[in-house]
């Protein structure tokens, strides 16, 4: 299942040894380039028991905020691990995998749902180099209202979204999607709330 993993890896380092295709061409628009960030927010409970679960892959201290440099080389090398976590996985719910309502896990036996695709996405860009602090785990509201979760990367041409539910790495407001809460970029452990202020209790969902 993942013969290629470190083929992946190996293609992606290059990027993240520059912290740095053909990249998005944007249309001019007013709608902001970044997600509104406000205050300190719950993390969520599926983070939380991935934790306890994983202590040594949330044992972090704060750092700076870090923003990718989205060259065409960084570009072409999150579609590809957008692209390939994406159909390499198959999506079950928590419920059919786990017997649990939410359980967040690497979908190392190939099956997840869509905080796994998440999980795996940001593991394989870190492996590769690229900086933690751009790679956030993302809690929205999908168009049909439901709790889902996607990979927010920041880049210096905004914020991009990985989401299993999509082929394309969009722009965060392309995506149609309500942004809830993300990790901060200073600590994984520390979660602010985005965009709309009114509170919601969003929790992940497979596709």
């Amino acid at each position: 299942m993942f013969a290629r993993y470190k083929t992946i890896l190996l293609l992606c380092a290059a990027a993240g040894a520059g912290v740095i295709g053909v990249l998005p061409v944007q249309a001019a628009s007013e709608r902001p380039i970044y997600v509104s960030v406000g205050q300190t927010a719950r993390p969520p409970i599926g983070w939380v028991e991935f934790c306890n679960e994983h202590p040594g892959e949330c044992a972090t201290k704060a750092t700076a905020p870090r923003d990718v440099v989205l060259s065409p080389k960084a570009w072409k090398d999150l579609v590809r691990v957008n692209t390939w976590v994406n159909d390499t996985i198959k999506p079950v719910t928590d419920l059919e995998h786990w017997g649990v309502v939410e359980k967040w896990s690497y979908p190392d036996d190939g099956k997840g749902d869509c905080e796994d695709y998440v999980l795996l996405k940001r593991r394989m860009l870190i492996r590769a180099g690229w900086p933690r602090e751009a790679l956030l785990v993302t809690v929205v509201r999908d168009k049909k209202g439901d709790g889902h979760a996607v990979l927010t990367v920041k880049t210096d041409k905004g914020d991009f979204v990985l989401d299993n539910q999509a082929e394309e790495v969009l722009l965060w407001f392309d995506t149609g999607y309500r942004f809830v809460k993300r990790q901060s970029q200073s600590d994984p452990n520390v979660w602010v709330a985005l965009g709309d202020p009114r509170p919601a209790t969003a929790t992940a969902s497979a596709r």
